[in-house]
């Protein structure tokens, strides 16, 4: 079997049946393909081929992915699959092979992606980067703390009018967030504001609401999704993304959604775990506040990576890294305000390049990584400082599946 780079569109269709099979769906519509044809291109769909037909597929996204203090090219990895006809022949690792090293000759020193399995990737040096929440709020305890003015006022916008309004308010946001990304006027028209009928899975149709302060300062996305008992309204308002460009805005568009009439719950599932919902409603136990695990980092290039964030201190730390699928990234490291680099310096920190990946954007502490048994202390005092060194004051977050 070859492993490689999809050459046209009929190829790409055919790499991404594998993952489709696995979603109970035959290959992907004319409809869907084209969608994702406009935000990535065929050669950065790779295939395992058989002959001539496509047995396992994986595809990355081109990402400028925000980290903290800047953002890093980034490869956002995709519809990974392999038939059940060709598991445990070594083509997932054939494809994260390819994959890596396709990245890596761009340029992208960050793979991230949303696993469907998590325990597959830390073979391969990847480690879980961030928490994600998710809420089921019943409305009648949707009560804030304080009585706080909302600013503004909240308008409908059609789907088709909705891009101009929103994409400055999530650039905003992203901007500042670890985890999140650039989205292209492609992105935000395919993947987000085509409100395709397989998306909805039985829901209702797509919504925009825009909060306007003087200009657009919060925005949802979301579904009702109506259902009556007797006579009554037992459904709920099914919240996709919904983020402001300030703590005011952020709070008036919540206030917003919490206010749809007759619908029983309002829900959502990639909620940030530091979401200020958390601190600002007045039963935060009635949020239902649920976490699991979000996106996960692959650093394919360690000084780069490490170089492309900012740090909170002045001090520098030498971590000795253990990276067996990439070997060029293993050896000491050290870490500090003026990037990564290679060094001779003796090791204050041991630990594999998946750990790396947890402490990336600020996920996870170093110290929490220790005590996972995943990160050894080398010299009294390393771990200490290589927290203050990557301290952030936000949490990442990815409000999207890719």
């Amino acid at each position: 079997m070859q492993v490689r780079p999809c050459a046209n569109a009929d190829e790409m269709r055919a790499a991404f049946a594998p993952i489709w099979h696995y979603f109970g769906q035959n290959a992907p519509s004319a409809d869907i393909m084209r969608s994702f044809e406009r935000v990535m291109p065929p050669e950065r769909v790779h295939a395992a081929f058989e002959g001539e037909r496509a047995v396992a597929g994986s595809g990355a996204f081109a990402f400028d992915l925000t980290v903290p203090g800047g953002q890093v090219n980034a490869a956002g990895l995709t519809v990974v699959g392999v038939l059940p006809t060709h598991r445990r022949r070594g083509l997932l690792r054939a494809m994260m092979r390819s994959q890596i090293d396709a990245a890596r000759a761009r340029g992208e020193p960050v793979m991230v992606f949303w696993p469907s399995e998590d325990t597959i990737y830390g073979q391969f040096g990847c480690g879980m980067a961030s928490m994600m929440a998710e809420m089921d709020l019943p409305r009648e305890h949707a009560t804030f703390y304080e009585a706080v003015d909302a600013p503004g006022h909240a308008r409908l916008v059609a789907l088709a009018e909705a891009e101009p309004a929103v994409r400055e308010i999530y650039a905003r946001v992203a901007r500042e967030t670890p985890g999140m990304y650039a989205r292209s006027s492609a992105w935000w028209q395919d993947r987000l504001l085509n409100d395709q009928e397989w998306k909805r899975r039985g829901g209702g149709a797509l919504q925009c609401a825009v909060l306007d302060v003087g200009e657009p300062s919060a925005y949802a996305l979301y579904r009702v999704n109506q259902m009556l008992e007797h006579g009554s309204g037992v459904g709920h308002t099914a919240v996709v993304e919904a983020m402001g460009v300030s703590p005011e805005a952020t709070h008036a568009i919540w206030r917003f959604l919490f206010g749809i009439d007759w619908m029983a719950r309002v829900k959502t599932y990639l909620l940030s775990v530091d979401h200020p919902l958390l601190l600002s409603i007045a039963a935060p136990r009635r949020l239902n506040f649920r976490l699991r695990e979000g996106i996960w980092i692959r650093l394919i290039d360690v000084g780069a990576a490490l170089s492309a964030r900012s740090y909170a201190s002045g001090d520098a730390i030498v971590v000795e890294v253990a990276d067996e699928f990439c070997p060029w990234n293993a050896g000491r490291w050290r870490v500090a305000r003026g990037g990564a680099a290679k060094t001779d310096a003796p090791a204050e920190l041991a630990c594999e390049v998946a750990s790396l990946g947890c402490v990336y954007l600020g996920g996870f502490s170093f110290a929490e990584l220790a005590r996972a048994m995943r990160m050894r202390e080398l010299r009294d005092g390393a771990i200490a400082q290589a927290d203050a060194l990557f301290r952030t004051d936000r949490k990442p977050w990815c409000p999207e599946i890719f």
